[in-house]
């Protein structure tokens, strides 16, 4: 596995980094963020020390995708995802920089992940099968592990720190953290792009069987940020094998879980390496999913 272009870590001297993530480095340039996707890896909540080259690359083309097909129904925070359309300061990293960044918005993120779920599957599932509802919302009884659900549904949870697992909520929760009214909106508009995105996928091929989104407010104006409807926000399974009544297969860390669940490894950092051949996998995985998608690999 050829490693020597992966993107591990991102340290720009004089550019001010503002937040690492799993999987994002941000950076503040002043009137608006550099948003880069790294090739890092995370899996039961710990970022592995081996990358997956390219995995970036794919989700910041995915998510560009999604946010210019997605525009007319709701804005988001790009300003640009072309680097000859950056600022000179950056100049001296275009070549990390290409394929895998953007230049986005300034908003104020909301305290809430927007969960859409289409199928029971995953927190989902385990919640279904002890109490037969989701977030508070009844769903019908008999069903299976990932069965696809009578209509999706919104199923909202907290945005935690690093570290620790987000905690569903219900929807007067959500009203209690962000208001009526932007609640409201958010679900309304959570649904919607799920519907239009899940139903564009699966004439591709792919099931979205749920994902989630995140909210901010750039002035007065609710925008979509972060990233949208990729393989490491959502679970896409393949819809020639779906078959309800188990686990799917799925175009994302599948190879990742099952390797690492094979080993005597307590869940806690460190992580171990990961083997080329999971690591080979993983990034066709990824890359299938992008070329479904937008038809084309982008050149990665």
């Amino acid at each position: 596995m050829d490693y020597k272009n992966a993107v591990m870590e991102t340290g720009f001297e004089g550019l001010n980094l503002v937040r690492k993530g799993k999987v994002r480095d941000v950076y503040d340039l002043g009137d608006s963020f550099l948003m880069i996707a790294t090739d890092r890896i995370s899996a039961f909540d710990v970022v592995m020390p081996t990358p997956i080259p390219d995995k970036g690359k794919i989700l910041n083309q995915i998510s560009l995708f999604w946010f210019e097909r997605l525009v007319s129904l709701v804005p988001n925070h790009v300003i640009s995802g072309d680097i000859k359309e950056f600022p000179s300061e950056l100049e001296p990293w275009l070549e990390i920089l290409a394929g895998r960044s953007m230049i986005v918005k300034k908003a104020e993120p909301l305290p809430v992940e927007c969960v859409v779920r289409g199928y029971i599957s995953g927190s989902g599932w385990k919640s279904y099968q002890e109490s037969g509802t989701v977030c508070g919302i009844e769903l019908p009884q008999g069903l299976r592990e990932s069965d696809r659900l009578p209509e999706p549904i919104f199923t909202p949870s907290t945005k935690e720190e690093a570290g620790k697992h987000d905690i569903n909520i219900n929807f007067e929760e959500t009203c209690r953290l962000v208001g009526k009214k932007v609640a409201e909106k958010i679900r309304d508009l959570s649904l919607e792009i799920y519907k239009q995105g899940s139903a564009f996928a699966d004439s591709k091929g792919i099931i979205i069987a749920d994902t989630k989104f995140e909210f901010g407010f750039y002035g007065d104006e609710l925008i979509l940020i972060d990233e949208v409807l990729t393989p490491d926000s959502s679970r896409f399974w393949p819809k020639d094998s779906y078959k309800p009544g188990g686990g799917q297969k799925s175009y994302d860390k599948q190879f990742v879980r099952d390797y690492l669940s094979s080993l005597q490894w307590n869940k806690q950092p460190p992580a171990p390496e990961l083997p080329d051949d999971v690591v080979a996998k993983t990034r066709s995985k990824y890359l299938q999913a992008l070329e479904a998608l937008t038809g084309t690999t982008y050149g990665i």
